[in-house]
């Protein structure tokens, strides 16, 4: 029997790897896949290229927000993935309203039909940013939220949201929370597909402040895996941490892209005033969904790290085009 998934912003960064990997040729097979994308500046259709004329796969323009659009498209399906989301901090610094309309309204849209539709499982991916910067240890999944930006705010309030429809009305909620990811077909405001395309470029690097902040490096092709089995195998209701298991400062990250591009530190690097309520350290524990699932990351960081700078080297005009439209 096939399971038929609405996946919301599915033509962004994680949201379509997730689509052509399930619908490619090692995918699950059992699997029709709906498309709902605004197509906003980092939604890109031809993400999606790869999976335009499967069988089983539909695109469908249109906004998270309007129930106009969700409802009907939620009673034709069983299940739901929800990537759509505002996600680059800088950005809700500069003006949050969008954030919060999109990730917290948008997000009560969509439960609200499913619970309508009764849809049989609804999969909310979040961020580690939620629980907010940690000095020493990880933060398993029952930390208490503490969100630093409006961006990690708004996907807190999503989080929670959502949840609240698995408590009051028995909707089969599933959250995940993930570290960094990184990977191709990453719009290239993130930090690396930044930092990347401004070394082939021979332009210098943007980085924040002293280089001290550390992150948790997360392979794109490891984020899937993680989510598929909570698709398929997690429990309502529960909310699971995904990490790659590769801390560094982003000092250390510029060192290692460095070095793929044989390029020395005082001429390709600047120095530039840190973010605004910037994050010293995130790092999730990912005891829960190993032992209740089996998830464990395997794509080594040099060997994915290295791919990474491949892609963007062999597809220019992918990124050139995004960079030029969002002056970056």
């Amino acid at each position: 029997m096939t399971t038929r998934i609405l996946v919301t912003g599915g033509a962004g960064f994680i949201g379509s790897h997730y689509v052509r990997t399930l619908l490619g040729p090692e995918g699950p097979g059992d699997v029709a896949i709906t498309v709902l994308d605004k197509l906003t500046y980092a939604g890109n259709p031809a993400n999606l290229d790869e999976v335009r004329a499967h069988p089983r796969f539909r695109f469908v323009q249109g906004d998270i927000c309007d129930p106009a659009t969700v409802h009907p498209l939620m009673a034709e399906h069983d299940q739901v993935v929800h990537f759509a989301a505002e996600s680059h901090v800088d950005r809700s610094i500069d003006g949050g309203d969008t954030f919060v309309h999109t990730n917290v309204l948008g997000t009560h849209t969509l439960v609200a039909a499913a619970h309508r539709a009764g849809i049989h499982a609804f999969v909310q991916i979040s961020t580690d940013e939620v629980y907010g910067s940690i000095d020493a240890g990880s933060w398993p999944e029952t930390h208490p939220l503490r969100p630093s930006s409006p961006y990690s705010a708004a996907k807190a309030a999503g989080d929670l949201v959502a949840l609240s429809y698995h408590h009051t009305h028995g909707l089969d909620v599933r959250v995940t929370r993930c570290s960094n990811n990184y990977g191709h077909h990453h719009f290239p405001e993130k930090a690396i597909p930044l930092f990347v395309t401004h070394l082939i470029d021979g332009r210098k690097i943007p980085l924040y402040g002293d280089g001290g902040n550390v992150r948790d490096w997360l392979h794109i092709d490891d984020h899937v895996r993680g989510i598929e089995l909570v698709r398929t195998r997690g429990r309502a209701g529960e909310v699971y941490n995904i990490g790659g298991g590769t801390e560094l400062t982003n000092r250390e990250l510029t060192a290692l892209l460095l070095e793929q591009f044989g390029a020395d530190w005082d001429s390709s690097v600047e120095p530039v005033a840190d973010r605004k309520g910037h994050d010293r350290r995130y790092s999730v524990d990912c005891t829960k969904i190993r032992e209740e699932l089996g998830y464990a990351p395997r794509v080594p960081f040099a060997q994915g790290l290295a791919e990474t700078v491949r892609w963007y080297r062999e597809n220019r005009a992918w990124w050139e085009p995004l960079k030029e439209r969002a002056a970056l």
